[in-house]
């Protein structure tokens, strides 16, 4: 993944950075800031992307799946958000994009840490509209369903759980990735200024069943 981020980094030129951290430690997300800053100044759009899972019914997690679950997800929105929002208070202007996910609006089996935590995502989500909505800064969710990447692709490459999956997708097809990415891009508009503190489902039509 890391090389990949540096192919397209090299694609866009000099006006593009690779930083490494894990936001799961404030240590680490201080010198993020601290590097950002130095580099390109104030910052005006946040995308909290970072994400990880573990399947196993609650009762088989080990306390520390649990809190790697939580901590990248859940806290790393917290510690991003608490470094750079100042930076947008600072301008009057900003946008923080919290990526969630489906599994934000239902309980799915096997899930337990990951739909905690992407509940939680979105409850921060709302929490930090209200706190911020005469800073200029609006905050909104992005709650992706099925998308045919890298991490889905033993579901999409598999005949029958490919057809069972997408049984219950109305619209009966994989997302494509790049819909996100124009979708975080419309929220950083103008046109997007008037929508804040809720979520873009972005499913098939997987949560209106």
């Amino acid at each position: 993944m890391l090389l990949e981020t540096k192919t397209l980094v090299n694609e866009i030129g000099t006006e593009a950075e690779v930083f490494v951290c894990d936001v799961r430690h404030e240590v680490q997300v201080t010198e993020l800031e601290k590097n950002v800053r130095d580099r390109f100044g104030l910052v005006h759009i946040l995308i909290n992307n970072a994400g990880t899972a573990v399947r196993k019914n609650l009762v088989d997690f080990s306390l520390e799946e649990w809190n790697t679950v939580l901590d990248t997800n859940l806290t790393g929105v917290f510690l991003c958000s608490r470094a750079f929002v100042p930076h947008m208070k600072t301008h009057q202007w900003g946008r923080v994009i919290n990526m969630t996910s489906i599994m934000a609006n239902v309980g799915s089996a096997g899930r337990s840490a990951y739909c905690a935590s992407k509940h939680g995502v979105l409850a921060i989500t709302k929490t930090m509209a209200l706190e911020h909505a005469m800073d200029g800064i609006n905050v909104v969710a992005i709650s992706p369903g099925f998308y045919k990447t890298d991490l889905t692709l033993p579901l999409s490459s598999d005949p029958a759980k490919n057809t069972d999956l997408l049984s219950n997708v109305p619209l009966n097809r994989w997302g494509d990735p790049k819909q996100i990415g124009d979708i975080a891009k419309f929220l950083c508009t103008d046109a997007a200024s008037f929508i804040t503190g809720t979520d873009i489902l972005s499913d098939g039509g997987w949560v209106a069943r």
